[in-house]
């Protein structure tokens, strides 16, 4: 049965094999039927046995018939066509063509040249599928596409794409800083960065010139278990993490509103105390609620009612997640299966009832996304009065929880009983499961890929700069059933994909990032970069041959977002010195023998590093190399200098320096592959104080070392 199975899942865009890295080859994986059975069946299609396959084939061929137009049409500026089945008779007489812009209801007759392309006879009627070119100038947007056969009227979105996304106007080399904003440490926050620490953080690269902040991703998470901590495992991509509000910057805050225990508690921690500091930002946040509910007639409560009444569904639908996920955390086990049946998804039976008996709870919620928002905005109006040439550089997740309010609001929108995950890599041998939704291909463009344009609007509100995580997500993603390891790919409409996020970046004056290190596909890159897509520039994964070689500054890409490393990347001083393989061998992840090779081929790397450095005489006058550091030796006194002169020198347009560097911190904020349970993901405290890093030495050091070539 393979070679039908493969057949048919093929024509859903389910890979039937793939390719993976295995030391210094490539290995072919190929998917067996039994996963090839389970996930077309997922997508809604029989494949028990051939006649079950061949019916489904059959079923798929008749598809495109069955309809006169598809739901959507995604075209770039300069190739705008679209094809119409229409009845034989429908096409004897006049067929004109009409637009208007999406909302609006007055339509333009358009010019079109048209061809038939096939036909098909089915039961007593003949079909023909017709093409059209339509030769007017549109300028990008969406459209509501209108098509008049004889009697007969048939309407469909229309969306025209720029050929390239949006990019700022070529200027100086621009810097700034790559911030985990959970991290960073202030005097006055409350154990866990907020949005107050980020102005600061504006102001201060503003001060030294600096165009652009990077940030880990802002959405909401289930804060009922806040050590679950991942920013990029959020219940929507939506929203943000009130966990960011500065409560003592929140209308109405009274100081007897402060936990000053807690929050003590929380600050003299070694790593972030995420369930401290959620409990008493919550109970604040509830107290500060209460009064502005008492202040019907404040402009702040007026705000509130304006912000609630511009949802379209979205925000009702993660507060009442939110409020049955508290009530199912505070009942604990007397929440029954019959309950949590009843309220499994949107739809469930109960959920009416318990939204009517949970208002105040679901009132609440929609308050901390409120505030959240409107602390957020003040950043994005402090950046405009700064003048950063970019200013925020958000980072927006492959996937979503598959406990979240996306999934549990809408779950047909997303491939059933699988979850995203990666393939196998030297990294992780047997793969990644991050157990990620991920958007049925058929469904998304059946909803006009709304579901995907709202979660890059929200993305790119206040951002100068949006980082697609995986953006080979876009075109291809792999999935692997809940139930079991294995897994393969399925397949987006890539072309379409593409012109939506260069529309969305030309309509949002955003610049794309896309992040592909790892398993990518030959070209891939390229085929980015030619659609005005940034790649990221990451010293540790630019080299030039197998034997590891870093390449020079001017063999970098123009078109890159450059830094040191990741947040999955050890910083400067903790790669020096190899503390994650230490980490990886104390997990058990490492067997001695792999350990002593990791060892040996980062001294190689060390060497390799300061080879490059002094090969571009990065080193500080007063810091100058005086030996080669083998192991058992200090770390280099200015290599973290020589380091971001060395990057700073890139072609790249911009350079995105890590605090985490600059301050010679050695712990590692996220080691891939690990749960919470292993190794305390996401909960590094950056080194100084917020406060302090403005008169710091290390900075202004690092920072004149960036401006040589900036």
């Amino acid at each position: 049965m393979s070679k039908l199975i493969n057949q048919l899942a093929q024509k859903l865009n389910i890979s039937t094999s793939y390719s993976y890295f295995s030391g210094d080859s490539m290995k072919e994986c190929e998917a067996s039927d039994e996963l090839l059975k389970f996930l077309i069946e997922s997508m809604g299609y029989s494949a028990n046995d051939e006649n079950a396959i061949l019916r489904s084939l059959e079923r798929l061929e008749k598809r495109r018939w069955q309809r006169a137009m598809e739901a959507i049409y995604v075209r770039q500026i300069d190739n705008k066509n679209f094809d119409i089945v229409l009845k034989e008779e429908e096409t004897q007489g006049d067929i004109s063509v009409f637009l208007t812009k999406e909302g609006q209801s007055s339509f333009k007759k358009l010019n079109v040249k048209i061809e038939e392309q096939e036909r098909r006879s089915e039961e007593r009627n003949t079909y023909v599928k017709l093409l059209f070119h339509i030769e007017d100038e549109i300028e990008p947007g969406y459209y509501e596409l209108k098509v008049c056969a004889g009697k007969n009227e048939y309407r469909t979105l229309f969306a025209v794409a720029p050929k390239m996304c949006y990019a700022l106007p070529q200027q100086k080399k621009k810097f700034g800083f790559a911030l985990q904003l959970y991290s960073m440490k202030s005097k006055r926050n409350w154990g866990v960065g907020d949005f107050t620490d980020l102005m600061t953080m504006v102001n201060l690269t503003a001060d030294i010139g600096g165009d652009v902040i990077g940030l880990n991703p802002l959405n909401v998470l289930l804060n009922d278990h806040p050590e679950a901590a991942s920013p990029y495992a959020s219940i929507s991509r939506l929203f943000l993490n009130p966990i960011y509000i500065d409560v003592e910057k929140v209308p109405f805050y009274q100081t007897s509103d402060k936990d000053e225990e807690a929050v003590l508690q929380a600050k003299m921690a070694e790593n972030i105390d995420y369930t401290t500091v959620y409990n008493a930002k919550i109970k604040a946040l509830r107290a500060i609620f209460e009064r502005v509910l008492e202040q019907r007639n404040s402009a702040y409560f007026k705000d509130f009612e304006a912000f609630k009444k511009n949802d379209s569904g979205e925000l009702n639908r993660l507060a009442v997640f939110q409020a049955i996920e508290h009530e199912r955390f505070m009942q604990g086990e007397k929440f029954t299966p019959e309950d949590a049946k009843a309220l499994s998804s949107a739809l469930g039976s109960g959920v009416e009832k318990f939204a009517a008996e949970h208002k105040d709870d679901i009132e609440f919620f929609k308050f901390l996304q409120f505030e959240a928002d409107r602390q957020l905005q003040m950043v994005a109006q402090e950046i405009k009065k700064r003048g950063l040439g970019i200013g925020l550089y958000r980072d927006l997740p492959v996937g979503v929880s598959r406990d979240s309010a996306e999934v549990w609001g809408d779950k047909y929108l997303y491939v059933q009983n699988f979850g995203a995950g990666a393939p196998p890599d030297n990294y992780f041998p047997t793969g990644q499961k991050w157990g990620l939704g991920a958007f049925n291909p058929f469904e998304l463009k059946e909803r006009g890929y709304k579901p995907f344009i709202r979660i890059l609007r929200a993305n790119m509100r206040y951002a100068g700069a949006v980082r697609i995580d995986h953006i080979m997500g876009m075109s291809r993603l792999f999935i692997i059933p809940d139930d079991r390891d294995e897994g393969t790919y399925i397949r987006y409409d890539a072309e379409d994909m593409m012109n939506i996020l260069a529309l969305e970046s030309w309509l949002n004056k955003c610049i794309v990032v896309g992040e592909c290190i790892g398993n990518v596909e030959d070209g891939y890159a390229e085929s980015l970069l030619k659609r005005g897509i940034y790649l990221l520039g990451v010293l540790w994964c630019e080299r030039k041959d197998a034997n590891g070689t870093m390449k020079a500054p001017h063999e970098y890409e123009s078109k890159y977002f450059a830094s040191v490393g990741t947040h999955d990347m050890p910083p400067l001083k903790a790669w020096w010195f190899g503390r994650e393989i230490t980490t990886m061998q104390r997990l058990g992840f490492y067997t001695q023998q792999e350990t002593e090779g990791a060892y040996h081929w980062r001294e190689h790397e060390r060497r390799l590093l300061l080879k490059s450095l002094d090969s571009e005489a990065v080193w500080p006058a007063d810091k100058l190399r005086h030996g080669d550091y083998l192991y058992g030796e200090n770390y280099p006194e200015g290599i973290e200098e020589a380091v971001h002169s060395y990057m700073a020198k890139t072609n790249s347009e911009v350079f995105m320096l890590m605090p985490e560097d600059i301050f010679q911190s050695e712990k590692i904020q996220n080691l891939p592959g690990t749960d919470i349970d292993q190794y305390p993901n996401w909960c590094a405290k950056q080194v100084v104080d917020i406060e302090d890093m403005a008169g710091s030495e290390a900075l202004a050091r690092n920072v004149a070392a960036v401006k040589k070539y900036r």
